[in-house]
């Protein structure tokens, strides 16, 4: 069983993937989809196929206020492009401040501000993921 998880932006897109077990997320990539979206959703169907992923968990862009806004609408038109492309579920996670807490991260670990651009998508889609895992290992424990 893996579980992808996705930050997708209108420039590029995030993935993490799980280990076999659902524990842990690790940074897979990041898909540059501005130039042609068509080519990153079908970099993305690749991968698919090759982690045999059971689950992607995408990271929802919900207003701080709670409302949906235009990357909401934005985020649904790619969730529907995906959802082609094999027998899995998709999960809806919210993503408020995980950019945010990626970059907060990324001034921790002390990575170069010319070096954030380039993985800060990846490490979203890590935020996004590991706490999907972490609330599903919370429920399988109550």
């Amino acid at each position: 069983m893996r579980i992808l998880g996705i930050d997708y932006g209108d420039s590029r897109i995030g993935v993490a993937i799980s280990d076999p077990m659902g524990w842990t997320a690790q940074g897979l990539e990041m898909i540059k989809s501005k130039e042609s979206l068509k080519k990153a959703v079908l970099r993305l169907s690749e991968i698919i196929k090759e982690y045999g992923v059971t689950d992607i968990v995408i990271g929802y862009p919900i207003n701080m206020n709670g409302t949906k806004g235009p990357r909401t609408e934005r985020t649904e038109e790619f969730i529907k492009k995906i959802s082609d492309f094999g027998e899995f579920n998709i999960i809806k996670w919210d993503e408020r401040l995980t950019t945010v807490s990626a970059h907060r991260t990324m001034n921790e670990l002390g990575i170069k501000a010319s070096k954030k651009k380039d993985i800060v998508d990846t490490m979203s889609a890590v935020l996004i993921l590991q706490g999907y895992l972490d609330r599903m290992a919370g429920n399988k424990k109550s």
